[in-house]
């Protein structure tokens, strides 16, 4: 009867061991994970950041002013004047 107890005893304190040792691989695996996600939000605000830095960016290139001025002096174009203007009426929309 003593043996048994010894037994009971021993396998209790066995769970008991291997419980303790779970809960601490368990803190480990969560305080790692948590580690990664801190590093994962750090990157996705540091994208934040550009993503809005390049939405001023665009903002401020595709106003009209600069692109009038890029299309005058860099491309050379110009608006037509009156005499280079064709106007072409059509009647009737295809009907004789």
């Amino acid at each position: 009867m003593i043996r048994r107890g010894v037994w009971v005893l021993a396998v209790l304190a066995l769970a008991v061991i291997l419980s303790a040792v779970g809960v601490v691989h368990a803190k480990y695996l969560t305080r790692l994970h948590f580690g990664y996600l801190q590093d994962l939000r750090a990157q996705r605000d540091a994208i934040d950041v550009d993503w809005n830095r390049l939405r001023l960016e665009e903002a401020a290139l595709s106003t009209y002013v600069r692109v009038e001025r890029k299309a005058r002096y860099e491309l050379g174009m110009f608006a037509p004047r009156m005499g280079d203007v064709l106007l072409i009426e059509e009647t009737g929309h295809g009907q004789p």
